[in-house]
């Protein structure tokens, strides 16, 4: 493989010219590494865009190449996984926004915990913003009849004071 054929998979896939720019500037082994995992993958444009950004600022704060990225466990884990291709891209994803942010990874596992110990009943779900990209609070309810629906309600006025704590860990209190 080459430097052409990643050329032409950004023409095909209408990379920008910014980002073929920023993969070609990368060093053989590490253009070679990426082009392997954005094929197997079946990355779209969108996801290799934030892929060779994440990568670039993931380069220059720990002082590494990309291969030596793409080698973490963290990031085979993603390309291991028993999931499609979009899925296994979207892992991948993940995998490099929790290299790149850490404390953003480290509150969204600090929520998700927080909401797991909320023990809500099936029927009754709180969705965090993907990436914390959100400071809402989702509450989701799902039920099938009113005697259902009427306990879930039940459910959310009890955890009433748990949820309002958590609406705080989220975004600003401003009540």
């Amino acid at each position: 493989m080459s430097d052409e054929a990643i050329r032409a998979l950004a023409t095909r896939r209408h990379l920008p010219r910014s980002h073929l720019e920023k993969w070609l500037a990368m060093d053989a082994e590490s253009r070679m590494a990426l082009f392997e995992l954005v094929e197997r993958l079946k990355m779209r444009t969108g996801q290799i865009v934030v892929a060779v950004d994440l990568l670039e600022e993931i380069a220059i704060r720990e002082r590494a190449t990309v291969a030596a990225i793409l080698t973490r466990a963290e990031i085979r884990r993603a390309d291991a996984l028993d999931a499609s291709g979009p899925a296994r891209a979207a892992a991948f994803l993940d995998a490099l926004r929790a290299i790149r942010f850490p404390r953003l990874k480290l509150a969204v596992e600090r929520l998700s915990a927080e909401v797991a110990a909320l023990r809500l009943p099936s029927g009754l779900r709180v969705v965090l913003a993907k990436n914390m990209s959100s400071d809402e609070l989702v509450i989701q309810l799902s039920a099938r009849t009113p005697l259902e629906l009427g306990n879930l309600l039940d459910a959310i006025a009890a955890k009433k004071s748990d949820l309002i704590r958590l609406a705080k860990l989220i975004g600003d209190d401003e009540a």
